[in-house]
């Protein structure tokens, strides 16, 4: 077959069946599929993406609550709690460097969510708008609605970092703070869960579906011993702290 090629750029875009995630981020892959083009014209392909986890960094805790502050500020009431989830909220846990911010709401559905953000240059992407379901549940807890967010890209300015806004009472919103506290309390499964994203990110560092195929499984699996954690010792997401 004659003729040039360029590259047609596609977002293959993380839901609940193609590797959304709640906890590191949703990640996006961006694809570059060869279509013929009746222009002639070539264009590079992107490199692909690579997973790194690099070691704790002390500075996270302060880099969060330097992205926090202005978050707080422009969403006023409307931000129940904000929230460090996420790895880089584990002391010691090695993770990639991204800073993961959870804001709780009282209504997902109120559009001032939107508006209060866009005044600091977030914008909502359009098709992350729900998390990973854990298997086993009921059909009434794995309801694609109980798992629903927004998600926000924060603009160039901002250091590397992930916002979701996810609403009060539901489990999506619990879950990254049970992993969360129950990580900071139990240095062996932080530890396992380090082990775990280490050799991921070695045995596929350009592949973000293989990466999350093994790691939300092992999430899960975590937050299944942390339910008994939580059993054991009256932790409740209301009593969590930041």
């Amino acid at each position: 077959m004659g003729g040039d090629w360029r590259p047609m750029l596609r977002f293959r875009m993380q839901t609940p069946s193609l590797r959304e995630r709640f906890h590191n981020s949703p990640d996006y892959v961006l694809e570059a599929r060869y279509m013929r083009c009746p222009a002639h014209e070539e264009v590079p392909m992107p490199p692909t993406p690579t997973i790194e986890i690099v070691p704790y960094d002390a500075r996270w805790p302060e880099a969060f609550a330097a992205l926090a502050r202005p978050i707080a500020e422009a969403m006023g009431d409307l931000a129940l709690r904000v929230d460090h989830i996420g790895s880089t909220s584990v002391p010691g846990l090695a993770a990639k460097d991204i800073i993961d911010i959870q804001v709780t709401v009282a209504d997902l559905a109120d559009e001032a969510i939107v508006t209060s953000l866009a005044a600091l240059g977030f914008t909502q992407h359009p098709t992350i708008t729900g998390d990973h379901i854990p298997p086993g549940l009921s059909e009434a807890e794995a309801d694609p609605t109980r798992w629903r967010k927004r998600y926000f890209r924060a603009p160039e300015s901002m250091r590397p970092m992930h916002l979701h806004v996810r609403q009060a009472g539901l489990p999506n919103q619990r879950y990254p703070l049970l992993f969360r506290d129950y990580l900071r309390a139990t240095p062996m499964a932080a530890g396992a869960y380090r082990q775990i994203k280490e050799a991921l990110a070695r045995l596929h560092p350009d592949d973000v579906e293989a990466y999350y195929d093994v790691k939300d499984p092992a999430c899960d699996l975590i937050v299944g011993a942390a339910e008994l954690w939580a059993a054991q010792t009256g932790w409740t997401a209301d009593g969590a702290l930041s």
